[in-house]
């Protein structure tokens, strides 16, 4: 509770304070700004720096230019961001793997919580616990009735080790008890064709990529990983109906390098906060399975250090590491 605290301190801190920021420029942005985006092109995180980058650069009056630096599961992204000058011109997308990577990576060029600044969220997307079809279990209970009396026999299968998909998985072995053999693949892509293919139990897959299989019947769904739930699946129950307290749903939101002026960063967390109160942004969000989640730099900052704290007791519980 101490650390959590610390690190929530720390935060709103850094949302704060800006005794050595550099001085903003009076008409930022006076040039175009580059996102950084940690993952190739076409996926979850990209598709909605691209759609919010849309709009602050019709809000802004200056082209917000998407830029894809993948690799080392998140890190090499969040590194070029948190390094770049403090201007405003470079801001990143955060998401679970840079709560997650503080404890999985055992040592990185970055202490993430020191080196950024929130600038605000955007977005919430729920996974989905989801089976083969002719699994045995019907629902959540039974799903853990059954892996008590089957321990190591479930093969749960994600998006790679460290993701927010297995990390899930892990969370719910953590508070229920039960033993599940982690199958991690390269990509959501191949995971799911197995879990059709019946080669493999279960997945906590992100709802974009799975929700189509669900409603296909080529899957079943027993629970979104939110604590409610999800209005692209109103007949799914929250897998927290059945374990008090399980909430693990991915997060997205801007961040930029951590002396960077508060005059920047309320701006651009009023232009955030602005498209999220549109009606057609949360119609696009709520496509992609995700809530809005608007709120001031230090909301974020209080989440992204919550989640931080979350992540760092399941990694060492299943004592996972890489790198």
């Amino acid at each position: 509770m101490r650390l959590l605290q610390k690190l929530v301190a720390g935060v709103v801190l850094l949302c704060t304070a800006f005794a050595v920021a550099a001085a903003p420029d009076s008409d930022y942005p006076n040039k175009p700004i580059k996102w950084i985006v940690s993952y190739p092109p076409g996926g979850t995180t990209d598709l909605l720096a691209r759609l919010m980058g849309q709009w602050l650069s019709q809000r802004l009056g200056q082209q917000v230019i998407i830029e894809n630096k993948a690799g080392a599961g998140n890190n090499i992204g969040t590194e070029f961001a948190v390094r770049a000058p403090a201007d405003g011109y470079t801001i990143f997308l955060v998401n679970p793997a840079n709560a997650i990577n503080a404890t999985l990576y055992r040592k990185l060029p970055f202490v993430f919580l020191d080196d950024m600044v929130p600038v605000g969220g955007i977005v919430r997307v729920p996974n989905v616990m989801t089976v083969r079809k002719n699994f045995p279990a019907k629902n959540v209970a039974e799903f853990i009735d059954y892996g008590k009396k089957n321990p190591d026999k479930i093969n749960m299968a994600s998006s790679g080790a460290g993701t927010s998909v297995h990390l899930s998985g892990e969370l719910f072995k953590y508070m229920t008890g039960i033993s599940m053999k982690h199958i991690p693949y390269k990509g959501a892509g191949p995971a799911i064709t197995d879990l059709i293919g019946g080669q493999v139990d279960v997945l906590f897959d992100n709802m974009p990529s799975i929700i189509a299989h669900i409603r296909g019947g080529e899957v079943r769904a027993l629970g979104v990983t939110t604590a409610e739930r999800s209005p692209a699946l109103p007949d799914v129950p929250s897998v927290a109906e059945f374990v008090p307290g399980y909430e693990a749903s991915p997060w997205f939101g801007v961040g930029a390098s951590k002396r960077t002026a508060s005059e920047i960063v309320e701006k651009l967390n009023k232009e955030i906060n602005a498209a999220l109160a549109d009606s057609k942004m949360g119609a696009r969000l709520a496509d992609m399975g995700g809530t809005a989640f608007p709120g001031l730099p230090a909301d974020f900052g209080k989440l992204i250090a919550a989640e931080t704290e979350k992540w760092a007791k399941v990694i060492r519980a299943a004592n996972i590491r890489a790198g």
